[in-house]
């Protein structure tokens, strides 16, 4: 049997606040009160700001000289680059795992990830399913470079997917998934990046909105 890996104080701090971001427990935009966080977790400074610094990486904190640090705002010229960048990792991702990959794993996991979709009691699984469906794009691609690419980007993808699950339209999408599964299927790359174009499109209209009745 394996052993389980204890995590550091450093990860355990960065999970809980990475959580808290998303799940936008703190707002877009909201200081971050050092003080007050080490007060509630009962940590030291040293680990904290460890965790902040990976946060920043991440992107989804920002780090100012003699400010401290905030959580990451957006507006929409920020969610139209990050959905732009996100769509071509994606692509590139698609392109090569569609020539490299098992296509009928694939339709597997994909076919998975929809019932899943399907089942989602919550706005946070049916978003879980839509990101583990994309992911089987980057785990066939056959390229680690690509992958730890988009994984500088995974955090603020996950905080644009967190906030499209807070929209009402976000269960709307199985057609979408299901032409995914029929492009991995038939071959068809084209068809696969037409739906996923497709959904950045809907989720980008959605979360603006959302970002302008909040700003209302």
């Amino acid at each position: 049997m394996a052993k389980i890996k204890k995590q550091s104080l450093v990860d355990q701090i960065y999970a809980k606040l990475r959580e808290e971001i998303l799940t936008l427990k703190l707002p877009l935009g909201s200081r971050i009160n050092v003080n007050d966080i080490q007060e509630e977790l009962g940590v030291s400074s040293t680990p904290l700001r460890e965790a902040l610094n990976r946060l920043q990486q991440d992107g989804l904190i920002v780090m100012e000289t003699n400010i401290g640090a905030s959580v990451l705002s957006l507006d929409e010229h920020d969610i139209e680059e990050i959905e732009e960048l996100a769509f071509v990792f994606q692509s590139a991702a698609v392109r090569f795992s569609m020539v490299r990959g098992d296509r009928a794993l694939m339709a597997e996991r994909i076919e998975e990830q929809i019932r899943n979709y399907k089942e989602a009691r919550t706005a946070r699984d049916c978003t879980k399913a839509v990101y583990e469906l994309i992911g089987t794009f980057y785990h066939y691609c056959g390229n680690k470079r690509l992958d730890n690419s988009m994984i500088a980007l995974q955090g603020q993808v996950l905080l644009l997917r967190y906030i499209y699950a807070l929209c009402p339209d976000c269960h709307n999408n199985q057609d979408l998934l299901e032409k995914i599964l029929s492009g991995v299927k038939e071959n068809d790359t084209e068809a696969i990046l037409n739906a996923l174009q497709e959904y950045s499109r809907r989720s980008q209209a959605s979360i603006l909105e959302w970002i302008r009745n909040r700003k209302s």
